[in-house]
């Protein structure tokens, strides 16, 4: 999946509202070269009084005018589940069940995704994929194990290609995007992996992260979590995953970023590095995200350069780095 582009959060909250397609963003992607959108969803969005067994077809539509808008520009839309019936990495404690303990949120997590596979049964395989469930938590948290986790994932692709065969499907890592899941290398699916590594660089003062508050300032290289980190511990990092692609499963970076708190001449060291190594391994990737605190655009990182670009301005060192690392 050698694809590069954004996130965007048209259905990522709903306190934020649903949003139709931005078209002004699709054409600076694709004037940009760049060939991919993930999509981040909240099924609550959909949900008609809060049943994900009874969607709202007004914002299917929205997900359908996303998908043509994307088509026509010649960029590839991947669906992404970020909060999916029973689990969201940020929020899980207020779902009303669990998907990877109770039949119910599993059946409803199926029936979520055999919805999409019915609506979109004949959409190219070159214009769509789905990523079924963004980030499922770390081992041991709240029981959730591998076992749960994989039998939860060869149940959905069983229902999915059930209906539409041919769809490209993306699994998350474990652990927040980090962890390869090489038990699931059978499915013929992709897997995504993370770039927040470390997070003192990439979540300095995130307020939805409670570490953040214990970090020491950004800096890169530095020391984080235990060990010091480089260009050679990212490509260290990253080893599982480069084991798990040498036995044929794809690789795709699904999220990576900067928030806004960490000076931009840090960021720039680090993006420099991690750009190198996606480079080198010939990694797609997804920035997180087009617009905001991790964006391309609209960030306020301190000492960040800023010029005009198609109507946006632009992070111009970090365009030029996203653009130069492509393959």
């Amino acid at each position: 999946m050698p694809r590069y582009g954004f996130n965007l959060q048209w259905l990522f909250q709903r306190d934020r509202g649903v949003s139709d397609p931005d078209v002004k963003v699709l054409d600076a992607i694709a004037a940009w070269g760049f060939d991919f959108v993930r999509l981040p969803m909240d099924y609550r969005t959909w949900a008609v009084d809060g049943d994900p067994r009874r969607a709202d077809e007004q914002v299917l539509g929205r997900i359908d005018a996303a998908l043509e808008a994307c088509r026509t520009r010649g960029l590839h839309l991947c669906l992404a589940l970020h909060r999916t019936p029973g689990y969201c990495i940020t929020g899980w404690e207020s779902e009303p069940y669990d998907l990877w303990s109770d039949v119910r949120a599993q059946d409803d997590f199926v029936l979520t995704w055999e919805r999409f596979a019915t609506r979109y049964a004949v959409e190219s395989r070159e214009v769509l994929s789905f990523d079924l469930v963004n980030e499922p938590p770390e081992l041991g948290l709240r029981g959730f194990t591998r076992d749960a986790h994989e039998a939860v994932v060869r149940r959905t692709v069983a229902a999915i290609r059930a209906i539409s065969p041919g769809r490209p499907l993306v699994l998350d890592g474990l652990d927040g995007g980090n962890l390869a899941m090489p038990e699931l290398a059978d499915l013929g699916t992709t897997q995504s992996v993370r770039g927040y590594q470390p997070m003192r660089v990439s979540h300095s003062g995130a307020p939805w992260w409670p570490p953040a508050a214990l970090l020491e300032p950004p800096a890169y290289p530095c020391s984080y979590d235990g060990q010091w980190w480089d260009r050679d511990a990212l490509v260290e990092f990253y080893r599982p995953w480069r084991d798990l692609e040498a036995s044929g499963v794809p690789v795709h970076v699904g999220e990576f970023g900067c928030y806004v708190e960490t000076p931009d001449d840090i960021a720039q060291a680090w993006f420099t590095d991690l750009f190198s190594v996606f480079a080198e391994f010939g990694w797609g990737y997804a920035l997180w995200e087009f617009e905001g605190d991790f964006g391309v655009v609209g960030h306020r990182r301190p000492g960040a350069v800023f010029e005009e670009r198609d109507g946006f301005r632009v992070d111009v060192r970090l365009l030029d780095l996203l653009m130069g690392s492509r393959r």
